[in-house]
């Protein structure tokens, strides 16, 4: 038992199977965890480098006109035809400086983080400075000095913000440098999450084939073990059916000759008896009676051997042995049998005629004992495909069939035969309801091992 239990693990393919799944839903949990990753990592520069890049862009782009503006201002300031005092900029100056404020502020909160704080910390002084500059020069024009305002303005406020407008040119062009390396980077990162997709997919493609190799080379080894047993069983139930018919056949050889014999003499002795005995007495009564009992019990005990083994099977035939049968049938079990015979009986062996005729016997017995009839058809057909035997009753059907599969193993026994000489076996139900059991053996030039 233990050594069974043993080789059915070794042929079990669950475990391998188990095996195989729990490495590809290993892999396709760390495959998706890696993708989740580097999902993550795309969106972070997506989202917190290329669009922040793009908002100090634009705030970039707001400082830069601005300090446009302004130079247009200086110029207007310094135009020799221009009769305005210069303290008449000093509004617009301020409209400049507080919406540059608002920029720079903007943009500090928008720079990218490869911007360095001494960066930040330059623009925002360089602007101070200049708006610093921009009040002491209004302060000198509003004290009259204008040509020493405007000296002040070529020298110092023009220089200022040509040094603005630079930097800020230089910090957009450092923009648009890291958008381009983002790009690259988020290329990057596409290309290598479509290069481990391709290996996951092998690695997957991988393992799905070794489980699938794997699961046919356990199921041919399962299949050739259930094609093994069931050889041995073939085998087995071969050689039961045949001692079993050996035995029957020992019994029923025993009842002829022995019981048969010895009912016979008892016969032929109470008839000789009776014959010296006076033809009107009492004892030539009784002797008669008990040569009549003796003569019931000779042919009882003959039908009870040719039940056991009919031995008309190897005198007269198949055909003759179920015509015979089924007079019995009729007789016996009050059965009426509607018999039909077709076609040029085919010459087979003597085990598969056994095989037949026990078919026929156990079909009757189910329609006696089950169907709840008393009326049944039998039909026998040869052809050159072979022999076809029909047993057909119009009782309770199915339900006969379940009963005498939980009470015994007449159907089971049934399949064995049929099986055994390489026909098949039916249970029907007719259009007429009950039962019709259908048992094909092929012609010996047709079986099959």
């Amino acid at each position: 038992m233990v050594d069974a239990a043993r080789g059915k693990d070794r042929l079990s393919p669950v475990p391998g199977l188990l095996l195989g799944l729990v490495l590809t839903l290993l892999a396709v949990v760390v495959y998706s965890y890696y993708i989740g990753t580097r999902i993550a990592g795309l969106r972070v520069l997506q989202t917190e480098l290329t669009d922040r890049n793009r908002r100090d862009s634009l705030q970039l782009l707001r400082i830069q006109n601005d300090l446009n503006g302004l130079g247009l201002a200086m110029r207007d300031m310094l135009d020799p035809e221009e009769h305005h005092r210069l303290t008449a900029w000093s509004a617009q100056f301020q409209r400049i400086h507080a919406d540059l404020d608002d920029a720079l502020k903007k943009e500090a909160e928008a720079s990218s983080a490869r911007r360095t704080p001494e960066q930040r910390q330059y623009l925002e002084d360089s602007v101070a400075q200049f708006f610093d500059a921009a009040t002491r020069v209004f302060q000198i024009a509003g004290s009259g000095r204008q040509d020493e305002a405007r000296a002040e303005i070529q020298l110092s406020l023009q220089a200022r913000q040509a040094s603005l407008t630079t930097t800020v040119a230089r910090l957009l062009v450092q923009n648009n440098e890291a958008e381009e390396q983002t790009a690259q980077e988020v290329q990057g990162i596409y290309a290598t999450v479509q290069r481990r997709v391709y290996l996951f997919l092998g690695a997957t493609l991988l393992v799905i084939v070794a489980t699938s190799l794997y699961l046919i080379q356990s199921n041919r080894r399962l299949f050739a073990r259930l094609a093994l047993l069931s050889e041995e069983r073939r085998q087995l139930a071969q050689q039961i059916l045949t001692a079993r018919e050996g035995t029957l056949k020992e019994i029923s050889r025993e009842l002829h000759d022995e019981f048969g014999q010895l009912l016979t003499a008892i016969g032929t002795m109470l008839g000789r008896a009776g014959r010296q005995a006076p033809p009107d007495s009492a004892l030539a009564a009784d002797l008669r009676e008990i040569g009549d009992i003796a003569q019931t019990a000779l042919d009882r005990v003959r039908g009870l051997s040719q039940t056991l083994h009919p031995s008309l099977l190897e005198e007269l035939g198949l055909d003759s042995t179920v015509e015979w049968y089924l007079s019995t049938v009729e007789r016996q079990m009050g059965i009426t049998v509607g018999y039909e015979r077709t076609g040029t009986p085919a010459a087979l062996d003597q085990m598969t005629t056994i095989h037949v005729y026990r078919v026929l016997q156990e079909a009757m017995n189910n329609v006696a004992r089950h169907s709840g009839t008393r009326r049944a058809w039998v039909r026998l057909h040869n052809d050159a495909a072979g022999l076809r035997l029909e047993v057909e009753d119009h009782g309770a059907g199915r339900r006969g069939l379940a009963a005498r599969e939980r009470r015994g193993l007449g159907l089971v026994t049934m399949r064995e035969r049929a099986d055994l000489v390489g026909g098949t076996i039916e249970f029907l139900t007719p259009a007429e309801g009950g039962t019709l059991v259908r048992f094909t053996v092929p012609a010996p030039g047709a079986k099959t091992s």
